[in-house]
């Protein structure tokens, strides 16, 4: 059978039992993007969107802008996006 626990005696910590004040950070934030990063990034958002709209359309499928131009435009827009995330922001 096992022995019943008995409740021991409180544990004393050596901190107090007041909530300490809280140090106040006076650092600027530093975000991970810059404003040219937003700008660059946004631009081929643009770049890809209008590579996509030269793409659209009915009417005569097989032109040299459907199927050459505008897929180069919107890989130059990736491109122009993957750039933008890397770019180191300036210090």
């Amino acid at each position: 059978m096992a022995q019943p626990i008995k409740p021991g005696t409180p544990i004393k910590t050596s901190a107090s039992t007041r909530p300490q004040a809280k140090e106040t950070n006076t650092t600027p934030v530093k975000f991970i993007f810059d404003k040219s990063n937003y700008r660059l990034l946004i631009i081929s958002i643009a770049v890809v969107a209008f590579g996509f709209i030269l793409m659209s359309g009915t009417t005569d499928i097989y032109s040299n802008t459907k199927i050459v131009l505008a897929p180069i435009v919107v890989l130059a827009g990736f491109a122009l996006g993957f750039f933008a995330i890397f770019k180191k922001p300036s210090a």
